[in-house]
């Protein structure tokens, strides 16, 4: 059995063909769904607190998914350079800040919260990534933050 998201993706798929997938990315596991994200059939990319993708921007991510990005104003991440150099034995950085107009990601609300508050019960960024998930995103408050 192939662990790869792409097979868990096309069995849930073929399971169910009118499910609705969707990858919420946590961290630096949104590197890891950002490296995955070509080719996979999902609705959404939820990227939260993340300290970037490896890439330039979200069409970069070769995806047909809406990418959304949201941080918390007191989330430490913010504080990680936005930025990709490539000497010779390796990658460094992690390119472009998500939630920048230059990634090109649409933004939710993640309130005053920090790295670990996004999944707390009754918190702005859960409310709005429930919506999301759920497929009513557009009722998702806005972030009201500014970035550089």
């Amino acid at each position: 059995m192939s662990s790869h998201p792409r097979d868990f993706i096309g069995e849930s798929r073929r399971l169910n063909p009118a499910v609705r997938t969707f990858l919420v990315c946590h961290s630096y596991g949104s590197v890891v769904c950002a490296r995955a994200a070509h080719g996979l059939r999902v609705a959404d990319i939820v990227l939260c607190e993340s300290p970037g993708t490896g890439y330039g921007n979200a069409a970069d991510l070769h995806t047909p998914a809406t990418v959304r990005a949201g941080r918390g104003s007191d989330d430490w991440i913010a504080d990680v350079p936005h930025m990709k150099r490539q000497p010779p034995f390796a990658d460094i950085g992690f390119a472009t800040d998500p939630v920048s107009p230059e990634f090109g990601a649409e933004i939710f609300g993640a309130g005053d919260g920090s790295h670990s508050d996004y999944l707390k019960p009754g918190s702005l960024p859960l409310k709005n990534i429930a919506r999301i998930v759920a497929g009513t995103a557009k009722s998702a408050e806005p972030s009201g933050e500014r970035h550089a």
